[in-house]
C-alpha cells in the first residue's frame, strides 16, 4: 500500500506541475481569474479528490486566512470560490524556475519572513491588488502544519488587514495532509471539508484579534475534528 501511495504521489504532483504549465499558456488568453481557476480545477479532477463545503462564503470579505497543511490547499481553496485570489508566499517560491513565473503571472504577493522592509512592501503590495479587486489570501501560519495544531498566527495578516480595514473571513481545510504529504511523498484520493467560518471587520483598537482568531479556528478544527471521526 506504501508502493501504491508514493506512486500515487509521483502522479499527482506530475499533475500539479503540469497544471502550472497550463496556468502560463493560458493566462494571457482568458480573463482573470479563469487560468489559476482552470489549472485548480484541472488538479482536482485529475487527482479524484472532491471537496465538501460548510458555512457560508461572505461575497464582502476582502481577505481569506486559512490554515494550512498540504500543497493541495491552494486547489481547494481556489476551487471553492469564485473570487480573484492574491495569495501571499514567501519570496523563496517567487524565485524557483517556471514555479514563481506560475506564482508572479496572477499578481501574487511575495513576502521576507522576518523582514520589516518586506512588511512594509507587503501592505503596499496589498493596497495594489485591492485596486485591482482580489482577495487577499494568506496561511497566517506561514508554513505547513500538520499535526492538527495551528502554529502561531505571523503579523503581517493583522498589519494589512488593519490598516485598510479588511473584511477577513477565516477559513478551514480539514485534514488535507492526510490525502497529500509532500514531505512523506504519499497521495491518496479523498473528499476534503472546507469550513468557511464567520467574518468579521478588522479592528485595529483590538490588540489581540488575530491570536483570538487562531484560538477560535483552533477550537473549530477541533470540534470538527472530534464530531466526523472520517477526518482522523
Amino acid at each position: 500500500m506504501k508502493i501504491f501511495a508514493n506512486i500515487s504521489w509521483l502522479i499527482a504532483t506530475t499533475i500539479i506541475f503540469t497544471s502550472l504549465g497550463i496556468l502560463i499558456l493560458l493566462f494571457h488568453f482568458v480573463p482573470e481569474p479563469m487560468a489559476p481557476k482552470i489549472s485548480a480545477w484541472i488538479i482536482r479532477l485529475t487527482t479524484f479528490f472532491s471537496v465538501e463545503i460548510e458555512g457560508k462564503e461572505d461575497p464582502k470579505a476582502n481577505m481569506i486566512l486559512l490554515n494550512h497543511q498540504s500543497d493541495m490547499d491552494i486547489a481547494i481553496m481556489e476551487t471553492s470560490t469564485k473570487k480573484d485570489l492574491a495569495w501571499v508566499a514567501k519570496k523563496e517560491l517567487f524565485d524557483i524556475p517556471f514555479f514563481g513565473y506560475a506564482l508572479k503571472l496572477p499578481n501574487d504577493i511575495p513576502v521576507e519572513r522576518e523582514s520589516k522592509t518586506s512588511l512594509i512592501k507587503l501592505v503596499k503590495d496589498v493596497k495594489s491588488r485591492l485596486d485591482m479587486g482580489k482577495t487577499i489570501t494568506m496561511f497566517p501560519e506561514g508554513t505547513r502544519s500538520t499535526k492538527g495544531k495551528l502554529l502561531p498566527f505571523k503579523v503581517g495578516a493583522k498589519m494589512v488587514a488593519d490598516k485598510y480595514k479588511l473584511i477577513v473571513q477565516p477559513v478551514l481545510i480539514m485534514q488535507s495532509a492526510k490525502y497529500y504529504n509532500i514531505k512523506k511523498y504519499y497521495y491518496k484520493p479523498g473528499r476534503v471539508k472546507v469550513i468557511f467560518l464567520d467574518s468579521f471587520v478588522a479592528d485595529k483598537t483590538d490588540k489581540d484579534w488575530l491570536k483570538n482568531l487562531r484560538e477560535k479556528m483552533q477550537k473549530a478544527y477541533d470540534d470538527e475534528l472530534a464530531n466526523n471521526p472520517s477526518h482522523r
